[in-house]
């Protein structure tokens, strides 16, 4: 079989694709398109000679799957470390690798031996000062950047439950789109940005404040760390970044104002628009805001800088709840069972594989996975109740202590009592 015939074309490549026809189209410079995939113009012209050479599979690079030749072996990687963490802890890793080389014989790089550091968690990477914040100029295309946040506020003017905005707002064009739920969350997220990629397209990146759901600042676990994670993900980020999507955080209001400004506005507009209408429940104001966003971009939408679209259309038959879903590492039991939160369920095929995925998707249905693939499950009604629990149970039925029982007495009683009786 031939190398292109066995490449399966992610989201990130068909992002990579768009951009590269639509510079091949002469719709936007290469310039331009180099910004958009954050490389050198150069490689978009690499890119567009090898799409016009062996079609759309020339964006994949050819040596993926295939280790690589440089690779440093895993053993010289390990004495590294281990020499570092008991010779030369204290050291940077600029001077560390100069006395590996002198002290040791291990010959690396300072930037090999600063990544390995890092991963292993023994290095942190230096934050660069920050600049004095500036106005910063719109992105040149529609779906290059979008900006996402939650808006909590009385939408419904007591008339109904207090709802949460999820809203987008594109950078180029100011085009908005947004949902009401009961509560900013991961679920919420990920409902809202599916059905933004059903409408427009997966946008090339994403823009949101630093709320536990868009980023996590938990520790990496020890699995993690062996897998050569660099830093724990939340499940947004963990499924923009399956998608391809970059997701970018802010670290202020103002650096995503345009949102901001965004929910003053509909504060005002969108609050006194469903007041007239009366609207009392969530559905109710779903169903106002797909006829109310449309005519609100109509009348404050601008023009980009290029009117190219840079969304990215998925394939018809993909499958985006396999990415936009809240995945669990789960273990299989002896007895073939798996555990999710309170409720047990039962494997209905054999596997040898001991780590499953559960997958709780948005539409409430769940997934158990095992690389990859979905396995048949059952769901366990009814549980034993295990002897001691019974007991304890059963305890609990005795007859009730008598009136003048001692634990019936209060504590100022019984040391009362106490006093009387030494006193004596």
């Amino acid at each position: 079989m031939a190398w292109k015939d066995r490449i399966e074309m992610s989201i990130r490549d068909l992002k990579r694709l768009k951009a590269v026809q639509v510079a091949m189209d002469r719709r936007i410079t290469q310039r331009e398109a180099a910004e958009m995939l954050g490389v050198s113009e150069r490689q978009i012209r690499r890119l567009i000679r090898s799409v016009r050479d062996v079609g759309a599979v020339g964006i994949v690079h050819k040596g993926r799957g295939r280790e690589s030749k440089r690779k440093t072996p895993e053993d010289i990687r390990g004495k590294a470390i281990e020499m570092y963490e008991t010779k030369y802890n204290d050291f940077g890793p600029t001077l560390a690798a100069e006395k590996l080389l002198e002290h040791d014989g291990i010959e690396i790089s300072d930037e090999t031996l600063r990544g390995w550091l890092i991963c292993a968690g023994l290095w942190q990477k230096r934050r660069k000062r920050a600049e004095h914040r500036r106005w910063r100029e719109r992105k040149g295309s529609f779906g290059e950047m979008v900006q996402l946040d939650g808006s909590h506020h009385d939408w419904l003017e007591g008339r109904g439950p207090e709802l949460v905005l999820m809203g987008y707002i594109d950078d180029a064009t100011g085009n908005v789109y947004g949902r009401f739920y009961d509560y900013e969350g991961t679920m919420p997220a990920m409902d809202s940005f599916k059905r933004y990629v059903k409408q427009y397209g997966v946008p090339m990146s994403v823009y949101s404040d630093r709320h536990t759901t868009y980023k996590s600042n938990g520790k990496l676990t020890p699995e993690e760390e062996l897998e050569g994670k660099t830093k724990p993900l939340s499940q947004f980020e963990r499924a923009l970044e399956e998608l391809g999507v970059e997701l970018i955080h802010a670290y202020s209001p103002q650096a995503k104002g345009r949102i901001e400004r965004l929910f003053g506005v509909l504060q005002d507009r969108l609050v006194k628009e469903m007041r007239i209408r009366g609207i009392k429940s969530k559905d109710e104001a779903n169903e106002f805001l797909k006829e109310y966003f449309p005519k609100y971009n109509k009348q404050f939408r601008v023009c980009p800088a290029n009117e190219t679209d840079v969304h990215v259309k998925p394939p018809r038959n993909y499958n985006l709840d396999k990415h936009l879903c809240i995945k669990t590492p789960r273990v299989i039991s002896n007895d073939n069972t798996v555990s999710n939160g309170t409720q047990l369920y039962q494997i209905e095929e054999k596997t040898k594989e001991k780590n499953v995925v559960v997958e709780d998707r948005v539409d409430g249905s769940m997934r158990i996975t095992c690389d990859g693939k979905s396995l048949r499950y059952s769901k366990i009604t009814v549980r034993p109740i295990k002897e001691r629990t019974a007991a304890r149970k059963t305890t609990s039925q005795q007859a009730p202590a008598a009136k003048d029982h001692p634990w019936r007495k209060s504590l100022k009683q019984l040391k009362n009592k106490w006093v009387w009786a030494n006193a004596r």
